[in-house]
């Protein structure tokens, strides 16, 4: 028997024993009616305590469970530690519905849920920019009314979904690529996924043209070699004809070296996971090495100078940095016309040191800046091939950089010349204690270079 059943048996017994006494002490009728009239209050009690449990059952709010006497105090009792415990389970399914709906806006996919007509119910923020949507505002809308790309719609309707569709000229800016995957679940129901792929798009596209310009880069040099060879082979040719084209051809051997030794060299800057040292680089005979290389280089067609200031230090691996910086020596003399000038530069920039390369050459257009450092890329191809240049050496520069976290900025104006400016971060600057300050200018001749220095500044170790 629970407590209810006793505590009611309880009063009635109660009662019935009050009569029994009142019965024996004064006669039937004072005992009747004291039971009629403890039954009456008891009713009014019952149906007052039902009024207020009504009221609180009807329109229920958390912590105004009234409080009785006797039985309906058990009652409340026992519903106040119901609604508390409804109340805790509730809670934890908020919180758990609050935490997944938090997991799917960290996502870097884009999430939105249909019905069983195809309305969204929802979706996370990384959606709202892939299609542009608003949550609040799109909630319940049929979403071939809010994306009418004819390909989406074809693939909605379809209904084949093993495959993703691709989508280009999405989000905010139209530039971005976004793979669609619908997943059907549930009554009918559909989970849509987003996907960027802009990136690995660009990547793509980007081994594309490695791949079609390396075979082009490589097919020039073997043709020429191919047909020398055919003409030697099959054509009788005086002996000055036959030194001339050996030496067409060795022009060409070379060429193709370079392009293999700067692929090599890129190849292992790449796979080569451990950072550079932190050994103090030599940068006043590194820059008098440079100086040295770029008038090699010019032969006396340019204006080559270099300024140093004393107190720069810089830490790293010296062939790297020989390598990246001499890149960008050398492609100031190819593309500087003669008599045209190169400055070299390393100097203080808020606590960073900065190694600059200017020339007055013929400039570059805005538009190619972005993407002078990949691979075989030229802002002029004809130009590129007559200074001798491999189309990789930017590329190197740029992986050399990274592996040293340096930044490399690029102002130009054409027909104005260009400046490249490398900007080292406060770890790989150092500031060298027996330097006076003093901006020196480095030796155009007989300097000391290291005895690592590759023989060539575009080759990387």
């Amino acid at each position: 028997m629970n407590v209810i059943w006793a505590r009611s048996a309880a009063i009635l017994i109660g009662l019935l024993v009050l009569s029994a006494g009142i019965y024996l002490a004064f006669g039937p009728v004072p005992a009747l009616a004291l039971a009629c009239a403890a039954l009456f209050s008891l009713l009014c009690y019952y149906l007052y305590q039902i009024n207020r449990l009504w009221k609180v059952l009807d329109a229920p709010v958390y912590g105004e469970i009234p409080s009785a006497l006797g039985l309906w105090g058990e009652v409340y009792y026992r519903l106040h530690r119901l609604v508390k415990r409804w109340r805790t389970q509730v809670l934890q399914v908020e919180q758990q519905h609050t935490r997944f709906i938090q997991a799917i806006q960290a996502s870097p996919n884009g999430v939105l849920m249909l019905d069983d007509a195809d309305q969204i119910e929802w979706c996370n923020d990384v959606a709202e920019q892939h299609f542009g949507l608003n949550a609040r505002r799109d909630v319940r809308q049929r979403i071939t009314h809010l994306i009418r790309r004819p390909e989406f719609v074809h693939y909605l309707t379809r209904q084949r979904f093993d495959e993703p569709l691709v989508m280009r000229d999405m989000g905010e800016h139209k530039h971005s690529v976004i793979a669609v995957q619908i997943l059907p679940y549930g009554d009918n129901r559909k989970l849509v996924i987003t996907q960027d792929i802009t990136k690995l798009e660009n990547t793509e596209a980007m081994r594309r043209d490695f791949v079609a310009n390396v075979s082009h880069e490589l097919k020039t040099p073997l043709t020429v070699l191919t047909g020398f060879l055919e003409t030697v082979r099959d054509l009788p040719v005086s002996e000055e004809d036959r030194r001339r084209y050996i030496d067409l051809m060795l022009v060409q051997s070379v060429r193709m070296q370079s392009i293999v030794e700067d692929l090599l060299a890129l190849a292992r800057l790449e796979s080569d996971e451990q950072a550079p040292g932190n050994d103090i680089v030599p940068v006043q005979a590194m820059v008098a090495h440079l100086r040295h290389d770029a008038e090699a280089l010019s032969q006396g067609r340019h204006q080559v100078s270099a300024e140093i200031d004393t107190t720069v230090g810089l830490r790293g691996a010296e062939t790297e940095l020989l390598s990246a910086l001499g890149n960008l020596v050398s492609n100031a003399v190819r593309y500087t016309p003669d008599g045209g000038r190169i400055t070299m530069r390393l100097g203080w920039e808020d606590g960073h040191a900065v190694f600059s390369v200017a020339d007055t050459g013929l400039g570059i257009a805005p538009e190619h800046i972005p993407r002078l450092t990949e691979r075989f890329y030229r802002v002029d191809r004809s130009r590129s091939r007559d200074t001798g240049g491999t189309g990789l050496g930017l590329a190197i520069v740029k992986h050399v950089l990274s592996r040293h976290h340096a930044d490399l900025r690029v102002t130009s104006e054409v027909g104005r010349g260009s400046v490249f400016r490398v900007i080292f971060p406060l770890e790989r600057s150092v500031r060298s204690a027996g330097g006076d300050g003093t901006i020196a200018a480095v030796p155009p001749t007989g300097v000391s270079t290291s005895p690592q220095a590759p023989d060539s500044s575009r080759r990387a170790a």
